[in-house]
């Protein structure tokens, strides 16, 4: 299951880079972004976000940017790119003063030698919701806006949903349909790979909204 899922996300970002779609889903279990280079951790075993980053950059790509949206911090991304400056990371994520992985996350942190600057953390407290989202997912999208990379990958998870069992923020149904809008909005070749979610009956309809939301921008 682990080598089929990484199988995915190369062949979406490979279908992606064709030109024939300007956005693919690449929908798989186990999630990925809490695996480092040599780190496992949070159900997650290789970090299929990074490796499909990696085939951007080896395929021509000058500078790849990841948009983490997944309650829990990236923490495994965030090792992987921290000294690159051709790998733009920007997560959104349950601050690490509360939340697994504890370690990781924290505004400050914002990348290593040539990667100064090409990290940047949006950690939020329990009980954040749309309001506060929405205005550091603007600043998150402004970030890769200025950073003009050549395509962007979403590591979406769901699990910032308000009845996520895992899960402390207050996102409604309608929220996820906004966040495509406005990830739409920065008009790029856009890979989407599934992370975490734990409200069974709600995954689907948050992950469609999501979807949805940045077809419809389209």
């Amino acid at each position: 299951a682990i080598e089929s899922s990484c199988d995915v996300a190369l062949t979406a970002r490979e279908q992606l880079a064709e030109g024939g779609e300007r956005a693919i889903f690449a929908v798989f279990r186990p999630p990925v972004h809490h695996a480092g280079a040599a780190l496992a951790g949070g159900y997650c075993y290789v970090n299929n976000a990074a490796v499909a980053a990696q085939a951007f950059r080896d395929d021509g790509a000058k500078r790849v940017a990841i948009l983490d949206v997944d309650y829990h911090h990236g923490n495994g991304t965030q090792a992987i790119f921290y000294d690159r400056a051709d790998v733009l990371f920007v997560s959104l994520h349950g601050h690490p003063d509360q939340e697994y992985p504890y370690f990781a996350g924290y505004a400050e942190e914002t990348g290593s030698g040539e990667g100064e600057g090409c990290n940047v953390n949006f950690p939020m407290k329990w009980g954040t919701g749309w309001q506060d989202y929405r205005e550091a997912l603007q600043q998150g999208i402004e970030r890769v806006r200025a950073y003009k990379p050549d395509a962007l990958l979403v590591s979406l998870g769901v699990d910032t949903y308000k009845d996520d069992p895992i899960s402390h923020f207050k996102l409604d149904c309608d929220d996820y349909l906004r966040m495509g809008e406005m990830i739409a909005g920065l008009g790029l070749p856009t890979l989407f790979v599934m992370e975490g979610g734990y409200a069974v009956e709600e995954i689907g309809v948050n992950v469609v909204n999501t979807l949805t939301g940045f077809e419809n921008a389209g």
